[in-house]
C-alpha cells in the first residue's frame, strides 16, 4: 500500500501486540516480569516451609524461656494473625504449655533449634540477595545472620508485648499503631541492609520496608477476614492439621509480602532514579 506521494506505509502491527509491547515496557510488566524470574510464588513457599519447619520450635522455646506471664507462642501467633475468640482458643489449645516444652529441652536439642533458625535466617538472606543480583556474601560472614535471627526475634516479642500492654482504650491502640508501623519499617529497612552484607545503600532498601509493613497489615486484615473463621472451620473438620494447614498458608503469605514488598522497593526505587537522571538531561 503507498500514500499519495508513492512511498511504502509501514504496516501497523496488530493491536494486541500494541498492547503486549505496552506492558512488556510498562513499569507493572518489569516488575511482574522479575517476580517470574524470582520465582516469588514459590519462594513465599519455602519461606513458610523453612519458618514451619526452623523457626517455629526456636519461637516457642523461647517463648517457653521469657519471664513474662504472657509467654506462651500461642499468644504471638494470635497477635500476629490478629485472631480473637474461638479462633484464638483454637490456637491455644494447639501448642504445648510453656513447662512442658522447657522440660522437654535438652541443651543439644536447644542448640539445634537454634542452628535451624540460622539456616531460616540464611534462607531469607538468598531472596534478599537474588533480588538486588549482588552474589552471596563470604561464609565467614555467617555472624550476620545470627545477628539478624535475634533482632527478628527481639522486634516478635516486642510487637507481642505492645498487644498486651496497649490493648484497652483507642489512644493505646493507636499509639500501638504508630510503634508498629515505626519499630516494622525500622527492622525490614535495617534488616535488608544487614543482611545484604550494606552492599546496597539504605535510599535504596527504604521503599522495600515501607512496602513490606504495609503489606503486612494488609495481611492482618485479611487474617481477620478469611483466615480467622477457616481456623475454626478446619479445626472441627480436620483436627489440629487444619489449623496448622491454615497457619502455614499464612506464612506463605508472610513470605509474599516480606519478599514482594523488597521486589517493589527495588523498582519503586529504580523508577525513580531513572526519572532523576531524565530531569537532569532535560533542558
Amino acid at each position: 500500500m503507498t500514500d499519495p506521494s508513492g512511498s511504502a506505509r509501514e504496516p501497523r502491527p496488530p493491536h494486541h501486540h500494541r498492547l503486549r509491547s505496552r506492558w512488556h515496557d510498562s513499569a507493572a510488566g518489569r516488575l511482574w516480569r522479575h517476580g517470574s524470574e524470582l520465582e516469588l510464588l514459590h519462594r513465599a513457599m519455602g519461606f513458610s516451609a523453612f519458618g514451619l519447619v526452623t523457626l517455629v520450635p526456636l519461637l516457642i522455646v523461647v517463648a517457653a524461656a521469657l519471664p513474662f506471664q504472657e509467654r506462651s507462642f500461642a499468644l504471638w501467633v494470635i497477635d500476629a494473625m490478629s485472631l480473637s475468640g474461638r479462633p484464638a482458643d483454637v490456637v491455644l489449645d494447639l501448642f504445648a504449655a510453656p513447662r512442658k516444652v522447657l522440660s522437654a529441652t535438652s541443651l543439644l536439642s536447644g542448640l539445634l533449634v537454634a542452628l535451624f533458625g540460622v539456616s531460616f535466617a540464611a534462607s531469607v538472606q538468598n531472596g534478599y540477595e537474588r533480588i538486588w543480583e549482588v552474589p552471596a556474601g563470604p561464609w565467614h560472614h555467617a555472624w550476620r545472620r545470627v545477628v539478624w535471627l535475634a533482632a527478628l526475634l527481639g522486634y516478635l516479642l516486642a510487637e507481642t508485648r505492645s498487644g498486651a500492654v496497649l490493648r484497652d482504650g483507642l489512644a493505646q491502640s493507636a499509639v500501638r499503631v504508630v510503634l508498629a508501623l515505626l519499630f516494622g519499617v525500622l527492622f525490614f529497612w535495617w534488616g535488608q541492609h544487614f543482611l545484604l552484607g550494606e552492599r546496597v545503600p539504605w535510599g535504596a532498601l527504604f521503599p522495600g520496608a515501607l512496602a513490606t509493613v504495609a503489606g503486612l497489615g494488609g495481611l492482618r486484615w485479611f487474617s481477620d477476614q478469611v483466615f480467622s473463621p477457616l481456623i475454626v472451620s478446619n479445626a472441627i473438620t480436620y483436627g489440629a492439621v487444619g489449623t496448622v494447614l491454615i497457619i502455614q498458608s499464612w506464612l506463605i503469605g508472610v513470605g509474599f509480602v516480606v519478599f514482594g514488598g523488597a521486589l517493589l522497593g527495588r523498582h519503586v526505587h529504580e523508577r525513580r532514579g531513572r526519572h532523576g537522571r531524565h530531569d537532569s538531561l532535560s533542558p
